[in-house]
């Protein structure tokens, strides 16, 4: 039973880490791309955003779609988008081509995100999503730790359009893995309309429910921060620092390791303290840090090792923040969790999006521009969790939860 758990859990980590994997493998390239197809490392950077884009979008599209036609059929029509888009992109000769397929590539991909989180809500007993989530990290925390190192190689060896046929092979294992090992954890609803203005109003509803909102929103723009560095990474080290692309692998993989170690003793932290409690003290540890980079960088003192290291230290605080807000924010749905899933996606990669976005078109020759949007990622998250916390506890007073609720809700 326990083998049978820990392979559906590597499913589920696999299915969300499309998403990160397709980002981290192709960023040691941006430099062979843009001289492939005559263009400029930035240019290439739209590609990063319309892959956020199409991601962000995508999820929305996909919850209702759960709902109606149970999980594994959105899923395969998903996955095969994605893999006929990551051709596309492989054939590319100018960078809107690439620009373009990137973002169909993303509508594909992201259906395993949505579905995974549904499924954690699906199969897994609420007290236990938070575990589940950070376990789910573990998996998905891996990819920043292998996936830029083998796109490095790739793309020295073989050149970059190899990298997208990879992604290929690997998204035809997942498809077989969801065939013989996923198990269908909810019927089609032929019931559930897919009309806008039914699909529209149950958002509505999702959105209305403030603990899903205070804690989603405040996971969005703390997970910012990530992206923001995703999206800065490779002008600040590969061009500031003048690393090549295996240097800046490496980087990316310590990194990682952080997000890996992070996510596994918030599992041994959940034993002691609630997920509300962990949130708010990491908050304020990421905040600190935040605050030293931008310092740092307003001074013109940025040296590498002690940029990785804060860098390492503020992501790392991402392994307890992204898997309690997760489950706190997932709590109150079952029935629709795959609206709820699809909602939360939304809103976490649109501004995601945003934050890279800001990060590519600020670039000012230091590393401000990453900087700034990680902290002020961090603070707004912060200042969103401290007054959406209050207006919970006020609500939860006042309204009979479920028993098995109360302990993801705070007690301040």
């Amino acid at each position: 039973m326990k083998n049978k758990q820990t392979l559906l859990i590597l499913i589920l980590g696999l299915l969300t880490a499309i998403g990160p994997l397709s980002i981290d493998m192709y960023l040691p390239a941006f430099p062979a791309i843009a001289k492939d197809l005559h263009t400029s490392v930035s240019a290439v950077m739209l590609s990063l955003s319309s892959f956020f884009i199409g991601i962000s979008v995508g999820q929305l599209l996909y919850g209702p779609l759960l709902e109606r036609f149970g999980r594994k059929n959105p899923l395969y029509f998903g996955l095969v988008l994605y893999a006929l888009s990551s051709v596309a992109c492989a054939s590319a000769v100018t960078v809107n081509t690439l620009i373009v397929f990137r973002l169909f590539q993303a509508l594909g991909g992201c259906v395993g995100m949505v579905a995974a989180r549904a499924m954690v809500r699906d199969l897994f007993e609420v007290k236990d999503n938070a575990k589940v989530f950070s376990t789910l990290m573990l998996v998905v925390a891996i990819s920043p730790i292998i996936a830029p190192t083998l796109g490095g190689y790739i793309t020295s060896l073989f050149g970059w359009r190899y990298i997208f046929g990879a992604l290929i092979v690997v998204i035809f294992i997942i498809i077989i893995g969801i065939y013989y090992l996923l198990p269908e954890s909810k019927q089609p609803n032929s019931n559930f309309s897919l009309k806008p203005r039914f699909i529209l109003k149950s958002y509505a509803t999702i959105i209305k429910n403030s603990q899903f909102s205070v804690y989603t929103f405040t996971g969005a723009i703390a997970y910012a921060g990530l992206y923001a560095y995703i999206s800065g990474s490779p002008y600040v080290f590969m061009v500031l620092f003048k690393l090549n692309e295996y240097y800046y692998s490496w980087i990316f993989a310590i990194i990682a390791i952080g997000l890996i170690t992070a996510s596994q003793l918030n599992n041994f932290l959940l034993k002691k303290h609630s997920s509300e409690k962990i949130i708010k003290s990491v908050l304020y540890v990421q905040n600190a840090i935040g605050i030293v980079l931008v310092s740092l960088s307003i001074v013109g003192f940025s040296e590498l090792y002690s940029t990785i290291i804060l860098i390492f230290i503020f992501l790392s605080c991402q392994g307890f923040i992204f898997p309690n807000v997760s489950a706190l924010s997932m709590a109150p749905f079952s029935n629709n969790a795959g609206s709820a899933s699809a909602l939360m996606g939304f809103t976490q990669m649109s501004v995601g999006a945003i934050m890279s976005a800001v990060v590519s078109f600020c670039q000012n020759n230091s590393t401000l521009s990453m900087t700034g949007v990680m902290a002020f990622c961090s603070v707004g998250a912060t200042i969103l969790f401290s007054f959406g916390s209050k207006i919970i506890v006020k609500k939860a007073r006042k309204t009979l939860v479920l028993e098995e609720d109360i302990d993801m809700i705070s007690t301040l």
